[in-house]
């Protein structure tokens, strides 16, 4: 490996060019290369002189890589590109399927392990700086309890898994938090919120010419793992309104930890993220942790992690002793 992480990017979407971005202001990466499944002729990259490649051809380029960022769909991309990538680079994705990643994790490490990579799994901001949070929270104040909330603001998995919905052509999904849950959490007093409780979502879907609302519709809000365990609103409207009207990403949200030391004393940890662009945020925190995982797979570490399992040095670009001067 050379001084200079070389990054591939694998599908240039939202995410995918966030990344594109994010690199430009890392000094120590470049990007070596874009991989996607539509006609690489037909991409405009931003960054001059990078090739784009099918995603076909992409073990041939393994040599080329020293970590690959992962920027496909949680529902239906990342189970298979996950474990099938991992097996041929250094990898980074943000699978955020939370009910499936123990099972995304043994997939990904079986696979990294078995071609002697490092695999960094559900990177992001939830899962990924918000499970931090939690285990913070945790680990600091044990007598007590967690709440994690999200938005108002564009879910990038939840809108893709309505574009997967037989019937649609174009979707964005909102998770909504409720004013009055978030003010429980606060409280102190520590009150169990159901899923429910805590958040709503809405959809606004552009249909398939012919196709059945009410059958759409239903296939939603019933859809386990997204919609299931919400009050699920869905809007049907026109392609051009979604364009106009849904075309920023902004999301964001929250982690409370309240509880209790020593002879009751109350006490409060809060965490907050507030996002112009959720795509261009989660890519920022995927290039900052494939430093890491460069920087493990350089020290001979192989097989899957999760950012529990990295130190925060090594997502700097900085030294250990600029840090400790700088920031400690």
């Amino acid at each position: 490996m050379s001084d200079t992480i070389r990054i591939g990017i694998a599908g240039y979407g939202n995410l995918g060019r966030g990344v594109e971005a994010a690199l430009a202001r890392a000094p120590d990466m470049k990007l070596a290369g874009v991989f996607t499944r539509r006609d690489p002729a037909a991409l405009r990259l931003a960054s001059a002189g990078v090739p784009a490649r099918g995603m076909d051809d992409i073990a041939r380029f393994a040599a080329d890589i020293d970590v690959l960022i992962l920027c496909g769909g949680s529902k239906s991309d990342l189970p298979e590109q996950g474990p099938a990538l991992a097996a041929l680079f250094n990898t980074v994705d943000s699978f955020d399927t939370h009910a499936r990643i123990p099972e995304y994790f043994e997939a990904v490490d079986a696979a990294a392990r078995r071609g002697g990579h490092l695999a960094l799994i559900s990177v992001g901001w939830d899962p990924g700086l918000f499970s931090l949070q939690r285990l913070w929270g945790e680990a600091v104040l044990p007598d007590g309890a967690g709440y994690s909330f999200w938005g108002k603001g564009v879910s990038q998995g939840h809108s893709d898994a309505l574009r997967r919905v037989p019937g649609v052509k174009d979707a964005v999904q909102y998770t909504i938090p409720s004013e009055q849950a978030m003010a429980r959490a606060r409280s102190g007093d520590n009150p169990v919120l159901t899923t429910r409780e805590k958040h709503a979502r809405e959809c606004f879907v552009v249909l398939q010419a012919g196709a059945d609302a009410a059958a759409v519709e239903q296939a939603i809000v019933t859809m386990p793992d997204y919609f299931a365990d919400y009050d699920t609103t869905v809007h049907f409207i026109g392609a051009e309104e979604l364009r106009r009207e849904h075309g920023a990403m902004p999301h964001g949200g929250c982690v409370i930890r309240s509880g209790a030391t020593g002879a009751g004393t109350r006490q409060a940890m809060e965490f907050s993220l507030r996002l112009g662009s959720n795509p261009e945020f989660t890519a920022s925190v995927l290039v900052a942790y494939a430093r890491a995982a460069s920087r493990l797979a350089r020290q001979g570490e192989r097989g899957a992690r999760t950012v529990f399992d990295v130190a925060p040095g090594l997502l700097s670009p900085k030294a250990p002793a600029e840090l400790r001067r700088e920031l400690l």
